[in-house]
């Protein structure tokens, strides 16, 4: 039998944390209630960021809550998926624009500007 490569989140592992730090998981809490309000931006324009960024930094049950949660407040699922490709662009984005790092190095000029 395989084994999950993430374990599953489940009531006991949220209590079990909350137990732990319980004054720190309130303040989390509370935090993540203010991000995810209406302010400047929409609920439904801040899941897709999050569910964007969820994919850029790979945590599964970022991508998996977040999906759920945009959905909830209303994205489609193209504008999800559409979210996710974003995110794949800005990924590849970043090796593409780090390739002047490579590209000094090839000229001698290891340090780039910051060598300077």
């Amino acid at each position: 039998m395989t084994q999950p490569m993430f374990p599953e989140p489940t009531p006991r592992i949220a209590s079990r944390r909350r137990e732990l730090a319980p004054q720190v998981h309130e303040a989390w809490d509370r935090f993540s209630s203010a991000v995810f309000a209406d302010g400047a931006l929409d609920e439904v324009t801040k899941q897709l960021i999050a569910v964007a960024v969820a994919h850029v930094t790979q945590c599964p049950y970022c991508i998996t809550g977040h999906t759920r949660l945009a959905r909830r407040k209303g994205a489609s699922d193209s504008q999800i998926m559409e979210a996710v490709w974003v995110a794949a662009e800005m990924r590849a984005g970043g090796a593409f624009a780090h390739s002047t790092v490579a590209l000094h190095a090839l000229d001698g000029d290891v340090g780039g500007a910051q060598g300077r």
